[in-house]
C-alpha cells in the first residue's frame, strides 16, 4: 500500500489514478490509523482504483471520560438527550472539506463513499444526509443518528436515494443495538433506504462484517 500521512489525515493511494475515494472517520479515542489495516481485508480487486482517506479528529476534552484530552469529532455527556450541536455541525463541515477536496482532485462526488465507525459514523449519517451532491454511499458502523430533532426539516430530499449501509453489533455495550435500529427507523420513515446488517459482537468490527463491507463497496465503487 502506498500510505501517505499528514496532520489532517493519513491516506491510502491505489496503485493507479484514483476514479474514486472513501473517507473514513475514525471512533472516539482513535486516530486515523485505526481502520488502515482493514483495507487489504476488503477484498477490492488489485486493479481498484480507490484512494482511502482516513481523518484525523481534533483533541479536545470529553466530559463522559472525565474532561480527558482525547481524539473526538464532537463532545459527549452521560445524557445522550443533550448532544454537542456545535461540535457535530464543526465535523460536519470537516468532512465536507474532505469530500470537496476530492472532487478538486478530480473525483465526481458520485464516486464518493464517506463511512465511519461510532463517533465518525454519527457524523457521516449528519453530513451525508445534508450534502449537497450525490455520493457514492454511506457507511455508517455501530453508530446511531445524532441531533434527530433537526433531522426532519434539514436533511435533503433528493438525497433519499443515497445507498446506505448500517452495521451494528447485538452486543454493543456502549451504543446499544436499539439505538442504531431507531436510527434507522426514522431514517426509513422518512423515504431513506437503509441496507441494515446486525452481527453478534460488541462496539467493534467482525470478520463477517468486513467482507460484507467490501461487497458493498465493490458494487458501489464498480
Amino acid at each position: 500500500m502506498n500510505i501517505r500521512e499528514s496532520e489532517e489525515a493519513v491516506v491510502i493511494e491505489p496503485r493507479s489514478k484514483a476514479n474514486a475515494a472513501v473517507i473514513w472517520l475514525h471512533g472516539l479515542g482513535a486516530d486515523g490509523h485505526d481502520f488502515v489495516p482493514i483495507v487489504p481485508e476488503l477484498g477490492l480487486p488489485d486493479d481498484a482504483a480507490v484512494r482511502f482517506v482516513f481523518p484525523h479528529a481534533p483533541v479536545r476534552p470529553v466530559t463522559i471520560n472525565g474532561g480527558m484530552q482525547m481524539r473526538a469529532w464532537y463532545d459527549i455527556t452521560a445524557d445522550m438527550r443533550r448532544q454537542d450541536e456545535p461540535g457535530i455541525r464543526e465535523s460536519a463541515r470537516v468532512a465536507e472539506g474532505f469530500i470537496a477536496g476530492e472532487v478538486a482532485a478530480g473525483i465526481p462526488s458520485g464516486r464518493i463513499v464517506l463511512a465511519g465507525f461510532s463517533q465518525g459514523g454519527a457524523i457521516t449519517l449528519h453530513a451525508g444526509l445534508r450534502h449537497g451532491q450525490p455520493l457514492a454511499g454511506l457507511l455508517a458502523l455501530s453508530t446511531y443518528l445524532p441531533l434527530p430533532e433537526l433531522y426532519a426539516k434539514e436533511a435533503r430530499p433528493e438525497r433519499k436515494d443515497t445507498p446506505i449501509l448500517m452495521c451494528h453489533g447485538t452486543q454493543d455495550p456502549m451504543l446499544p443495538l436499539q439505538l442504531g435500529a431507531w436510527s434507522r427507523d426514522v431514517m426509513q420513515e422518512s423515504g431513506f433506504s437503509i441496507d441494515w446488517r446486525e452481527y453478534p459482537m460488541a462496539h467493534q468490527v467482525c470478520v463477517e462484517e468486513i467482507a460484507d463491507i467490501g461487497a458493498w463497496l465493490r458494487e458501489r465503487l464498480a
